[in-house]
C-alpha cells in the first residue's frame, strides 16, 4: 500500500481534503507508521486518521456501520471455515484464505473510520436457524452460503454508495470494496457450479435464478436509467439481465442477513 498516493487521491477529489485531514501529514505518516509497525497495522492506522475528517454526518456513519455488520459477518464465516480441517479442499483453500483476508481488512478499515461509534459485532449462526446445518462439514453447502453472502455484499454497497454522495473519500472506499466482493461472489459462483456440476451457476448472474432466491430479487430488471432495454440491439433478455448488477435496500439485505443472525 502506497499511503501516500491515497492521500494524493483523496486531495484530487476533494480538495479540502488536507484542510480536514489536519494531521495527514508525511511526517504524522512517518512517526505513526514507523519500521516497527507491521504492514497489516497501516490501514487501520490510517483509517483512524480518515476518521478526523470523515464519517461524521449520521447518515454516513448509519452507513458505515450497516456496511460493518455484513464484514463482521463475512469475515467470522470464512474465519471458521478456514480454520476447519478438511472442509476446503485444497486446491481451494488459497482462494478462500485470500477471500478471508481481504473480509479482515475491510472490517479493520471500517472500525478505523468510525472509532467509538463503530456497533459492536453480533452474534451469528452460520446454519441460518437450521437451513443450512452442514455448512462447515459439507463443501457444497459451505459453498451455497458463500456465494449468497458474496451477491448479497455486492448488492448491499450498490444500494449503499448514493448516500455516501457527499463523502467522496468514503463513497470511492465503497465503491472499491463493492468491487473486491465482486470479485468474490464471481470466483464462488464459479467454484459452485463446477463442485455440483450445474453449468447455469456462472460467475455472472442471469435473471434472477439462484438461492436462497431472496438474494438475487429484482436481479432480472431490465430497466436502466428510465429506459427499458428489452431487444436493444437484438440482445436477449438474459444478455441485458447479466450486463447489470441490481441494488438491494438496507431493508432486504437485512432480512436476509437476519437468517444468520
Amino acid at each position: 500500500m502506497d499511503i501516500f498516493k491515497i492521500v494524493d487521491e483523496i486531495q484530487k477529489i476533494d480538495g479540502d481534503a488536507m484542510g480536514r485531514l489536519e494531521h495527514a501529514t508525511r511526517r504524522h505518516f512517518m512517526s505513526k507508521i514507523g519500521s516497527k509497525l507491521a504492514a497489516v497495522a497501516v490501514p487501520t492506522v490510517f483509517a483512524s486518521i480518515v476518521n478526523k475528517a470523515y464519517a461524521q454526518s449520521a447518515g454516513a456513519i448509519d452507513i458505515l456501520n450497516f456496511a460493518l455488520t455484513l464484514e463482521y459477518l463475512e469475515d467470522d464465516f470464512y474465519k471458521q471455515a478456514n480454520g476447519t480441517a478438511n472442509l476446503i479442499p485444497a486446491a481451494d483453500k488459497v482462494i478462500f484464505t485470500q477471500i478471508g483476508k481481504h473480509e479482515t481488512q475491510h472490517v479493520a478499515f471500517l472500525k478505523g473510520a468510525l472509532g467509538t461509534k463503530a456497533v459492536a459485532k453480533p452474534t451469528f449462526d452460520f446454519t441460518g436457524k437450521g437451513a443450512f446445518a452442514s455448512v462447515f462439514t459439507d463443501y457444497n453447502t459451505f459453498l451455497t452460503v458463500s456465494h449468497a453472502l458474496e451477491d448479497t455484499g455486492v448488492r448491499a454497497y450498490k444500494g449503499q454508495a448514493g448516500g455516501l454522495m457527499a463523502d467522496p473519500a468514503l463513497l470511492e472506499y465503497a465503491l472499491q470494496v463493492h468491487s473486491v466482493e465482486a470479485r468474490h461472489a464471481s470466483i464462488v459462483r464459479k467454484l459452485l457450479g463446477a463442485a455440483t456440476g450445474n453449468a447455469s451457476i456462472k460467475s455472472w448472474i442471469t435473471g434472477n435464478a439462484g438461492a436462497p432466491a431472496a438474494v438475487y430479487a429484482g436481479e432480472d430488471n431490465k430497466t436502466q436509467g428510465g429506459v427499458d432495454l428489452t431487444g436493444l440491439a437484438g440482445k436477449s433478455d438474459a444478455a441485458i439481465t447479466e450486463a447489470f448488477d441490481e441494488p438491494l435496500t438496507k431493508e432486504q439485505v437485512l432480512a436476509i442477513a437476519g437468517l444468520f443472525l
